[in-house]
């Protein structure tokens, strides 16, 4: 019977420091390619006070590690976001939460749960933007020094709140996103401007509360999702934090025109599933074509081996497929198909092409351990259905992997779309030190170009992101 948190111990502990490492004290394995110029930042959970009651790992205070690289040079630092909650955290000396494994009774009156901003990083005008799954305001952060600014407002009356994986568009700089809560309409979705202007603002009316995690984007519309995956009402009631999943409950796409109105989603039903993160969408004619990772079982078995700690282990245990849905907009239909069931999930692109078709994924391989952990890359090559694999090593897990142009002016070309780098910090639980690995997306199972060593360890966490230094 398990009585201790494995997602506080090991390559999950949280670090106690915020340190900035300049490039001349780095150890560099290979050669940095000189062309790799901006920064690669990560985000993920780091608690900075102990946890009052049970802990889950995603409740840590959101830390954001980075590596910036120039001129063949790179500088490692990381630091906390600094949210609301933090700060008055910090004044009070002391955690003044309970998490998701606990009753919300006695939290801070208007907010059940802590925002704090641990789960996505994007670049977005010029600056990276952190996010929280179970949406949040968002919180800017300059990339160089990861210093905070925010809450964001954008315009609004009061500070805007988002989901964790809002999406740019890279024709018009535009960000597209979405929040969800337990309150009808129970989703809404809106658009920010390239200027930083809340231009666009409309209810999406499901009937009832939802767990979404992803939106996706192509180049005439916005795709969302009703997932069978509900908020527990049952647990609601109790002052706790559950999800249900109830039985012949199907999945639901909903597609509607980039800053369309919420009356006017075409929603899309297919057999029960749920979708964490997605790749890319693009149009086809009169269909709708995403690409993303499938999970079939998104509440699998609980292990009354893990004792207290059961559901958030059993939670914490993904199965995914590359898949690939058409959504018909002239018959209504949808047809799906699976790319590939390795399991992968965590994926990147070349940002610089969303919304057209796309041919390369960089996807985490899920290690087959009892925690949620990334032991190899999987380059994806969707249109001839290849793929090429770099293992991490034994005793060695990753982060999520993102791309950089080795061009960033050439970027938004097809003929470019592999033409970089993809980058991921690997940490070694036989040496206890973490490191960055610098790929050439053209041929990932070469292995690194490059490896950064770090003289600390970073812990293992959730997304990131690749900010151009230009």
């Amino acid at each position: 019977m398990r009585d201790t948190n494995p997602y506080l111990s090991g390559s999950y502990a949280p670090i106690d420091d915020e340190r900035r490492v300049e490039h001349e004290e780095l150890e560099i394995i290979g050669e940095l390619p000189r062309e790799l110029y901006g920064s690669y930042l990560r985000n993920g959970p780091n608690p900075r006070f102990a946890p009052r009651g049970l802990h889950h790992w995603f409740d840590g205070d959101g830390m954001v590690h980075a590596l910036t690289f120039e001129n063949g040079r790179a500088t490692y630092q990381n630091r906390y976001i600094r949210t609301k909650w933090f700060e008055r955290e910090t004044e009070a000396g002391e955690a003044l939460f309970t998490g998701l494994m606990e009753p919300v009774g006695h939290n801070p009156k208007g907010a059940p749960y802590k925002d704090t901003s641990n789960t996505d990083i994007l670049a977005f005008r010029g600056k990276a933007q952190t996010s929280w799954y179970m949406s949040g305001a968002p919180y800017e952060l300059d990339p160089r020094t990861l210093t905070t600014d925010g809450p964001l407002r954008y315009g609004a009356e009061g500070p805007l709140k988002f989901s964790a994986h809002p999406k740019v568009d890279p024709r018009t700089g535009a960000l597209h996103f979405f929040d969800y809560g337990p309150v009808a309409p129970f989703m809404r979705y809106g658009v920010i401007s390239a200027e930083g202007e809340l231009t666009h603002m409309t209810d999406i009316a499901l009937e009832g509360p939802r767990f979404p995690h992803d939106m996706a984007l192509s180049e005439k519309h916005v795709i969302v999702m009703d997932p069978p995956l509900r908020v527990s009402q049952k647990a609601l009631r109790a002052g706790r934090w559950g999800l249900e999943l109830p039985a012949e409950t199907p999945m639901r796409f909903g597609v509607l025109p980039q800053g369309g109105r919420g009356d006017s989603v075409r929603w899309f039903e297919t057999e029960a599933c749920y979708v964490y993160h997605t790749i890319n969408a693009w149009e086809e004619g009169d269909e709708v074509v995403l690409v993303g990772c499938r999970v079939m079982d998104p509440l699998p078995a609980i292990d009354p081996d893990n004792g207290i700690y059961a559901v958030m282990m059993a939670n914490l245990q993904i199965t995914a497929e590359l898949y690939e849905w058409r959504f018909n907009l002239r018959t209504g239909g949808v047809k799906g198909r699976t790319l590939d069931d390795r399991n992968t999930e965590f994926p990147s692109m070349n940002v610089q092409q969303m919304g057209r078709p796309t041919r390369f994924s960089y996807n985490v391989r899920l290690a087959a351990t009892p925690t949620l952990r990334f032991d190899a890359i999987v380059k994806y090559d969707t249109a001839s259905g290849a793929a090429s694999t770099h293992e991490f090593g034994p005793g060695r897990y990753g982060s999520e992997a993102p791309f950089a142009p080795a061009d960033a002016s050439r970027a938004a070309s097809s003929a470019h779309e592999d033409e970089g780098y993809v980058t991921s910090f690997v940490h070694d639980e036989g040496t206890g030190r973490s490191e960055v690995v610098v790929l050439d997306a053209r041929d990932v199972a070469a292995g690194p170009v490059a490896r950064v060593l770090l003289p600390r360890r970073v812990p293992l966490g959730f997304h990131a992101c690749w900010v151009p230094g230009a």
